[in-house]
């Protein structure tokens, strides 16, 4: 059977990483396999008007969607036949998230393939199995398949939260630090709780402690909204009782979530950490027709360079197709300033971040005065305490909606942004100025982009209920307002300063939450 190497499929090892031995030949695992839309064409029209800002009120209904853009049932049967020819079982086929998860051994695998899949050591990560090389196909589904993912278990993301770290303080000083209701006041956000709204949070491990949660909401005097935990690829719910692992980004991200919009629904959808696992929680989220979930909050990601040319063509994929439904995704943008963490000396930005069609969230540290915003600078604390995320992509194009704007270096020098520019906006991120969560126990003070993301996601959620509709890619919105954000003008992540307008620090800066309302106000024809 001749075959041909998915585009994009090539991966090499780790740098720092080592063989450690071949895998056992009978281990049981499972592979996505991301297929073709069925109207390409017609597809791309709508995205250039979802781009620009100029699409129709109402978003593609999801069932509406489906019909159109899912995959044909033709190429979902060919996988089908060909994981029947190398004895591998179908666990999941949709045509809806254009995606069949096939479970068999390591061998069959291999085999169906041509991979050859060995298990590797690094120093930061431990053990995972990986393989170099393409990934081939048979050359009667080559056309339907655009990405061959899991086949390599390397953890593909990190999460972007840090605790405070132990405080001295000067005499008679405390540091501030503020609940995710005290930001909300601070940021103007209008009056509503995001009753009838789902916002999905996605998580690659960990998970939370119910008693956490009830003992939070009581303390800060809020109804505990609906929390559903949603498995995805045998992922679940699973507190290790470790606040300072994954357990501590999924209570956060629930707690500032639930606090600021506790009337809607949180659908928290947990995965393995690895690309498959990533972009197969994201895709069932955008396409849950249970909970329709009108945005998503996705605190984890890793730098650009450490994905492979499909796995982010394929997560871009259904991150375009959430632009097209009309769901909102906002991710964290790192927690390691201008490098994301890389070590190489270069500039490097976060994935999915800097997706041009995610609304990139970076970090500010932030102090209040009576019952305002004192001051809001770049969240900079330095090597050890971190600096928020933010940059120029390496693989993206710049994107209509901010052409014309330019980068400004710590020099002082000014640069046009010729690539996607990352972040979009900003909030309090710095460990300082923290947010006040109940983790495995313990009350605590955490700071990370991944708070901002929560944070936003729940302000759109609020909007999303006083209107009636769902905001949608609000990026073009954003941008063409200008002001609806408080434009952060001091301190810098590393290579960047910020600068009046955009900047590659903190973006259009911090919410202005009743300006982001009436910038994102539902027109007459959408409330219909």
């Amino acid at each position: 059977m001749a075959k041909q190497p998915v585009s994009g499929s090539d991966k090499q090892h780790l740098e720092g990483s080592k063989c450690i031995g071949q895998c056992d030949m009978a281990e049981q695992t499972e592979v996505v396999v991301m297929l073709r839309r069925k109207d390409e064409a017609g597809f791309r029209q709508l995205m250039t008007k979802v781009e620009s800002g100029d699409a129709p009120g109402e978003p593609v209904s999801r069932e509406e969607f489906d019909k159109r853009f899912g995959a044909s049932e033709e190429d979902v049967n060919k996988i089908k036949a060909f994981a029947k020819h190398y004895g591998l079982s179908v666990v999941r086929a949709e045509a809806n998230t254009r995606s069949v998860v096939l479970k068999g051994t390591i061998e069959q695998f291999q085999k169906a393939f041509d991979v050859k899949l060995e298990r590797f050591q690094h120093h930061n990560i431990g053990e995972y199995r990986g393989r170099s090389g393409p990934v081939s196909v048979p050359d009667d589904i080559h056309g339907a398949v655009t990405a061959v993912l899991g086949l390599d278990s390397r953890p593909q993301a990190r999460p972007h939260f840090r605790f405070r770290p132990p405080f001295k303080p000067a005499r008679g000083a405390t540091q501030p630090s503020f609940t995710p209701l005290d930001l909300a006041k601070l940021y103007d956000f209008p009056d509503s709780d995001g009753a009838g709204q789902c916002i999905a949070i996605i998580e690659l491990g960990g998970g939370y402690q119910t008693s956490d949660l009830s003992a939070y909401f009581s303390k800060i005097g809020v109804k505990a909204p609906k929390v559903v935990s949603i498995g995805v690829d045998n992922g679940k719910n699973a507190p290790s009782g470790n606040p300072n692992g994954p357990d501590g980004e999924v209570t956060l991200d629930i707690e500032i979530a639930g606090a600021v919009a506790p009337g809607a629904t949180l659908a928290v959808y947990f995965a393995p950490n690895s690309d498959a696992g990533f972009i197969d929680a994201v895709n069932r989220a955008i396409h849950d027709t249970t909970h329709k979930p009108s945005v998503v909050s996705i605190s984890w990601g890793g730098p650009e360079s450490n994905w492979t040319q499909q796995s982010v063509s394929a997560f871009n994929d259904v991150l375009q197709s959430a632009a097209a439904l009309g769901v909102t995704v906002c991710a964290a943008s790192g927690d390691s300033g201008s490098s994301d963490g890389v070590g190489d000396g270069a500039d490097h930005v976060d994935f999915p971040a800097s997706s041009p069609f995610v609304l990139g969230c970076g970090g500010t540290n932030l102090t209040a005065s009576g019952q305002g915003i004192g001051q809001e600078v770049v969240w900079n604390d330095g090597d050890q305490g971190g600096a928020g995320g933010g940059g120029v992509s390496g693989l993206f194009d710049l994107p209509v909606w901010q052409n014309g704007l330019s980068v400004t270096g710590t020099g002082g020098q000014k640069t046009a942004l010729a690539k996607r520019g990352v972040p979009d906006v900003a909030g309090d991120a710095s460990p300082q100025t923290g947010y006040e969560v109940l983790i495995d126990g313990q009350q605590t003070v955490v700071g990370g982009t991944s708070a901002v993301a929560p944070l936003w996601a729940a302000l759109i959620a609020r909007i999303n209920a006083i209107g009636g509709a769902p905001s949608g890619f609000v990026n073009p919105k954003l941008y063409k307002a200008k002001s609806a954000c408080n434009d952060i003008t001091e301190g810098n992540n590393g290579s960047f300063a910020a600068a009046k307008g955009w900047d590659a620090c903190t973006g259009l800066g911090s919410p202005n939450g009743a300006k982001v309302a009436a910038t994102l106000k539902p027109s007459a024809k959408k409330k219909s």
